[in-house]
C-alpha cells in the first residue's frame, strides 16, 4: 500500500505539463470525492499510481459508492471537467466510465459497490488490481486500507 500525494513522480518520458495535468486531475477528483456522503472509497491505480505512466498512460480511479445509481448518468463527470465520454462498459461489479480530457488525457474511473472491497474472500480480479501498487486517495471508513492489507 502506498500513499502519495505526488503519485505521478516516478514517472519516465512524460513532459513536466503531463505530469501536472495528470495530478490535477486526480486532486480535482479526489477533493469533490471527499465532499460526497456516498462515496466511501477512491483508489487510484494502474501506471499512475505505480509511478510508471507513459505519454500514452491513462488515469485509472476505482470509486467505491453506496449509491450506484446516482452515476447511472454523466453529469458527475461535466461537474469534475472530464471531457468527452468514449465509452462505459461493465466488468463485473464495476461500471467503467473512459472520459477523454481536451489535451487528449483519458480518465478511467470504475464505480461499484463497497463490496468491491470486501476481504473475506479478496475476489482474484480485485487482488489483481489492488496488488499493482493501488493508492489511497479517499478511504474515510478504512475500507480500501483493510483491503490493501488483506492483499
Amino acid at each position: 500500500m502506498q500513499r502519495d500525494d505526488q503519485p505521478v513522480s516516478g514517472s519516465t518520458g512524460l513532459p513536466l505539463e503531463r505530469i501536472a495535468e495528470i495530478r490535477e486531475v486526480i486532486t480535482r477528483v479526489t477533493t469533490w470525492a471527499r465532499g460526497r456522503e456516498d462515496i466511501v472509497g477512491l483508489l487510484l491505480v494502474g501506471s499512475c499510481a505505480r509511478g510508471a505512466a507513459r505519454p500514452d498512460s491513462d488515469i485509472d480511479i476505482v470509486l467505491l459508492t453506496t449509491d450506484a445509481l446516482r452515476y447511472a448518468e454523466s453529469a458527475w463527470a461535466r461537474e469534475l471537467g472530464l471531457g468527452d465520454l468514449i465509452r462505459t462498459q461493465a466488468w463485473g461489479p464495476v461500471t467503467e466510465w473512459r472520459y477523454s480530457t481536451g489535451s487528449g488525457l483519458e480518465v478511467e474511473i470504475g464505480i461499484t459497490s463497497p463490496t468491491w472491497a470486501k476481504t473475506d474472500p479478496v475476489d482474484p480480479g480485485t487482488h489483481r488490481v489492488v496488488t499493482d501498487r493501488a493508492r489511497l486517495l479517499h478511504d474515510p471508513a478504512g475500507i480500501l486500507a483493510d483491503l490493501l492489507t488483506a492483499c
